[in-house]
């Protein structure tokens, strides 16, 4: 609760105010059974014996006047605390959001997608009731408590006896079982996270599942996951309610002995009948404030595994840190970009995220990239060719520090990458990942996304990507609106968006993973030749599967299992590398 308070800290003087409003609204509330007693038993007999009736009229008056500022109170503290919670969730959530972008390569493959998620929504959603249940039910349920407790020893400190048995019993028994229910409420949010990954998997692949007709398999995913969740659900929602009917028996029994004790009292002449009536109203407030104590504790344990698996994300640590240039080697040769005997792999090093993190529990270390050692020089182009896994997109990551090698290093200009601001560096990129995202957003926003750029760059690159084309043929053109992930473009036209996008801003760098694999033949050929002729100077590295959208370029790398086992050009590998001629043969007697 700590890391809550950093949030909440710049509140606290309106927290304070709202509590303060809450208390006051209580004491008024615990008030009107008291006055009520008074009427009965002073006013009333007063009248009946022959006194006027005004005083009645004003009791009865005040009373409604009690009720009346006691709403408003409530209502008022209420809002105020919606409002605050608000404010620091909003917060929270912002920094959460921040944070999520800032994780490297590693720490998001360790959190996961579906984890994040779920923190940003039902995490952060446990957080914000806590924020705001804390200050109207975390002032009203102990006062209604303790408050109904003092005035019945006012007011009978026989009768009220047998409610200072019960009541520290039954708060030992909400402490005890709502500390029960705080880990149970973790592995809830952890199955979440499953229902969260199994949804995401599902609409995204949407097309595949109704094609490969796996609705009903998917169906059944995800009716597992939930049901799991939901039973871990119903376990601690099961084990939190325990107090509920337990506290209810303890005052219904309380209640019974303190209207058979009355009513003989009554009979005797000790006490007066509204006294009776008293004690039944504050016996349901002290029920409603045990119950009250109840539910915090229950959203206390919800709000506390949910803010530490906030906080797991909000405070991690830059693993990607910067590296002063006195601490970096030199390279051995000159080049843009410099692979130095790079070995690679995507587990951790560390032993304890093996240990803690059960996605890796077991697995062994495999190098994606083992010694891999080339050299682009500024202009230059390179072509990667290898199988599915050969740790063709691999280089990439590395390139643009998305990971840092476990041996070896990755120069660009000359300079460690690790040595040079992360910001600063991946804006010389220019890039077209293998599975790239169409925001939804117009045509316009895809390609500028919220550069400084004007439209003749805009327009220049969606010629130059062969986008032009399709785009003008829309009747707002570039302010045509894709749906969400482009789903209303073609796998053609979303390629050729994302690559005017890579192009738009002139990059130093130019990257395309497997980024014309959807194109045809005549329109990959239109792109390569505009890219040769209006980002000649950027230094260009492009990944694929087809040998004629690499086989022009300086030189090309052939990969497997993370190994080199070719580099040169397109006429020395088709020598030297059988693996290479192999796939060209294959793939030009298709085209033939």
């Amino acid at each position: 609760m700590k890391f809550l308070w950093t949030y909440l800290r710049k509140y606290a003087r309106r927290m304070g105010g709202v509590m303060s409003i809450k208390l006051g609204g209580t004491i008024l509330e615990l008030l009107i059974p008291y006055v009520l007693e008074h009427l009965l038993d002073h006013e009333v007999p007063a009248v009946q014996n022959g006194g006027s009736i005004a005083p009645v009229i004003l009791w009865g008056l005040f009373m409604v006047g009690l009720a009346f500022l006691t709403r408003t109170m409530n209502v008022t503290a209420n809002r105020l605390s919606v409002r605050t919670a608000k404010e620091a969730t909003y917060e929270l959530r912002r920094d959460l959001f921040h944070s999520a972008l800032g994780l490297s390569g590693s720490q998001m493959d360790r959190v996961g997608l579906p984890s994040l998620i779920s923190r940003m929504t039902s995490d952060s959603y446990n957080v914000q009731s806590f924020i705001q249940s804390t200050q109207t039910i975390g002032i009203r349920a102990p006062i209604m408590l303790l408050g109904g407790i003092g005035i019945t020893l006012v007011m009978d400190a026989g009768l009220a006896s047998i409610l200072c048995i019960m009541a520290p019993i039954m708060i030992a028994l909400v402490v005890f079982i709502s500390r029960k229910g705080i880990p149970l409420y973790d592995r809830v949010q952890r199955g979440m996270d499953d229902v969260v990954r199994i949804m995401r998997e599902n609409i995204t692949g949407i097309r595949v599942v109704k094609a490969l007709s796996r609705e009903e398999h998917e169906r059944g995913r995800f009716a597992g996951a939930s049901d799991e969740t939901a039973r871990r659900d119903i376990k601690a929602g099961f084990i939190m309610a325990l107090p509920g009917p337990i506290v209810t028996l303890f005052l219904n029994v309380g209640l019974t002995l303190v209207v058979l004790i009355g009513a003989r009292r009554v009979h005797s002449g000790d006490i007066q009948p509204g006294v009776i009536l008293a004690f039944l109203t504050y016996f349901n407030m002290i029920l409603m404030g045990v119950m009250g104590l109840n539910r915090i504790f229950m959203m206390m344990s919800k709000a506390n595994a949910s803010a530490g698996r906030i906080q797991t994300v909000v405070e991690t640590e830059d693993d990607l840190p910067l590296l002063l240039e006195s601490e970096a080697a030199k390279p051995s040769r000159d080049g843009m970009i410099v692979f130095d005997h790079v070995s690679f792999s995507y587990l951790p090093d560390e032993e304890k995220y093996i240990q803690d993190e059960s996605r890796f529990a077991g697995q062994q270390r495999q190098k994606c990239l083992d010694d891999l050692d080339f050299t682009i020089p500024k202009g230059g182009s390179l072509g990667i060719i290898g199988a599915t896994g050969s740790g063709k997109t691999s280089i990439i990551n590395l390139l643009m520090r998305f990971y840092d090698p476990q041996g070896g290093t990755v120069y660009i200009d000359g300079k460690d990458v690790r040595c040079q601001d992360r910001q600063a560096l991946r804006r010389r990129f220019g890039v077209v990942f293998q599975n790239d995202v169409i925001f939804a957003d117009t045509i316009r926003e895809n390609i500028v996304f919220g550069r400084a750029l004007d439209d003749e760059q805009m327009k220049a690159a969606a010629s130059d990507a062969m986008a032009s084309g399709f785009i003008e043929r829309y009747e707002d053109t570039y302010d045509h609106k894709a749906v969400i992930a482009g789903a209303n473009f073609s796998g053609g036209q979303k390629q050729r968006l994302l690559i005017a996008r890579s192009l738009a801003a002139h990059p130093d760098i130019l990257v395309l993973d497997d980024a014309s694999s959807a194109l045809d033949y005549r329109t990959d050929a239109a792109l390569r030749k505009a890219i040769r002729e209006h980002h000649g100077d950027a230094t260009t590295i492009v990944i694929a599967q087809r040998v004629s959208s690499i086989m022009a370029l300086d030189a090309i790398l052939v990969l497997e299992e993370g190994r080199a086992i070719g580099y040169g050009t397109h006429e020395e590998l088709l020598k030297s590398c059988p693996f290479y001629r192999e796939i060209y043969e294959t793939q030009m007697g298709e085209v033939s």
